[in-house]
């Protein structure tokens, strides 16, 4: 059985448009459900929301992301392949590098901007709803097997996107916040490796300038109390027990994060 997931900052309504498209091209497909609460043009957002879980997917799966303030304007539709050969995995969505940090995750990249009119929705392009009707007919024919040369042609001058730069500074390791999961969990983009060389786990830290602890898991301190971790995705993660850390500490996607070794 084919896949398709869906990643958006749709909310309700909107997804369903694009999931009876998708079943109307392939009856045979899964459509799962990434997430369509990323926030409003939350484009770095989404983009970590496909980077953190396209490994999990299987060969052939295919991932349509449409968080996209651009859409109507001249911003191109995009299909990525990615992956070694006979494990590729495929993207569609809008130029804005919503889809790049998933794709080279997964290695070998391909991209190819979408302009093959007899693979759109056939009743028309709408100027504000090309989730519906380009990326999710395109998505539904990848999944089942057409070749994705066939969208159109491939291009190497794509908008790339990363989740921003990591530095050292004396005794502050410093990063910014990518993304808040429906917890309040705050993911930044410090990786695993550059936090293992300040601190082991059982260690006191400062976190932008409050005293807390750096544990393996959230169970590891009481309730309501702060602390940071690694999270299951690799990165590190401010996080409250039983709490909500983005409110407590007032963050939010772009916000600089400092950690200081104590």
């Amino acid at each position: 059985m084919s896949i398709v997931s869906l990643t958006t900052d749709f909310g309700d309504l909107y997804p369903a448009a694009m999931k009876a498209v998708i079943l109307g091209i392939n009856p045979e497909v899964q459509i799962i459900d990434v997430t369509h609460s990323i926030r409003r043009a939350g484009i770095r957002e989404g983009a970590f929301a496909l980077y953190s879980l396209v490994p999990y997917f299987p060969a052939k799966s295919v991932h349509v992301g449409v968080v996209d303030p651009g859409v109507g304007t001249s911003r191109r539709a995009l299909a990525l392949k990615a992956g070694r050969e006979g494990e590729e995995q495929f993207f569609v969505g809008p130029d804005n590098g919503l889809m790049v940090p998933a794709a080279r995750r997964l290695g070998d990249m391909e991209v190819y901007e979408i302009t093959n009119k007899e693979i759109m929705l056939k009743s028309g392009i709408s100027a504000t709803f090309h989730g519906r009707d380009i990326f999710a007919p395109v998505g539904a024919r990848l999944s089942k097997g057409m070749p994705i040369e066939v969208v159109g042609h491939r291009v190497s001058d794509f908008v790339d996107l990363d989740f921003g730069n990591v530095g050292i500074d004396g005794p502050f390791l410093e990063g910014e916040v990518v993304f808040a999961d429906g917890f309040g969990n705050v993911i930044t983009n410090i990786p695993e490796a550059a936090v293992l060389k300040f601190r082991n786990f059982g260690s006191q830290v400062e976190v932008n300038g409050r005293k807390i602890s750096f544990v393996q898991t959230y169970g590891f301190v009481g309730q309501g109390e702060a602390l940071i971790l690694i999270g299951s995705h690799g990165f590190l993660e401010i996080a409250v027990n039983k709490g909500n850390a983005a409110l407590q500490f007032g963050l939010k996607s772009g916000d600089p994060v400092a950690v200081r070794v104590l």
